[in-house]
């Protein structure tokens, strides 16, 4: 039996339509795109695991190849859909078959995605909007590799004047200084504040430090008449809400 040339000997994720032609062979996966697609439409997103929401994307970064086992690799890799789409690029790439370019079409859906769900709290109060700014916080915050703190800046209905990251940090601490905290406040003219940062453990817990800080950047804000509503703890594994732990 004739052999493959050297050159379209296939890999762990060769183009199997090419290697199936010189084969004379129909690509094993021939037609499950559309199958997948098809199960889209009639069953929504939340009806496919998430190794199947990233084959749909897969499509048509790759368009010749079968993508299921760079999607279940992926998963497998950074934990979830989400926790694949929040790596960084160079992460990305140490899979094998994820290229720059598969790596940026993944950083543009998970800009489209903290896009729209900003887009549910920027017309609302949001202290009555409590489920949209928690999904917003969770998709720009819950899965980032190193720790981030946040500031919602709010009018006097309580709508959003600026969302800011005030600070990056390591894998568990981020310095926060609550005079910039009021600096930024004051030229913004807002009158309250929600205050967010995430857990890169996954565990929203929240520390003593976490506390103590939101504490003193109530201490400087509090003459302003600027009232801090919340300080919201993000990780992989929920969230804490320091009002809702009666901390503050």
């Amino acid at each position: 039996m004739a052999s493959l040339p050297e050159h379209a000997q296939p890999g762990l994720f060769a183009d199997s339509a090419e290697t199936a032609s010189l084969a004379g062979e129909t690509p094993h996966y021939h037609g499950h795109r559309d199958r997948l697609r098809d199960k889209f439409a009639a069953a929504g997103g939340n009806a496919l695991p998430d190794y199947e929401l990233l084959e749909l994307i897969l499509f048509r970064a790759i368009p010749r190849r079968d993508v299921k086992p760079l999607a279940k690799a992926l998963v497998a890799r950074f934990g979830s859909f989400a926790e694949v789409l929040s790596a960084e690029p160079a992460r990305l790439m140490e899979v094998p078959g994820v290229s720059a370019g598969v790596a940026s079409d993944l950083k543009v859906i998970e800009a489209a995605g903290r896009r729209l769900a900003k887009g549910a709290i920027r017309e609302r109060a949001l202290l009555g909007s409590w489920s949209a700014l928690l999904e917003y916080l969770r998709a720009t915050m819950a899965f980032a590799p190193r720790e981030e703190f946040r500031i919602l800046f709010l009018d006097k209905r309580n709508h959003l004047i600026a969302d800011e990251v005030q600070g990056h940090g390591t894998v568990d601490h981020t310095p926060v200084y609550p005079r910039e905290v009021a600096r930024r406040a004051l030229e913004l003219s807002a009158t309250a504040i929600i205050l967010a940062h995430n857990h890169p453990s996954g565990d929203p817990t929240p520390s003593s430090a976490d506390v103590a800080m939101t504490r003193e950047i109530m201490t400087v804000l509090t003459p302003l008449q600027i009232v801090v509503h919340d300080h919201v703890i993000l990780g992989r594994n929920g969230h804490a809400s320091l009002k809702g732990l009666k901390l503050i």
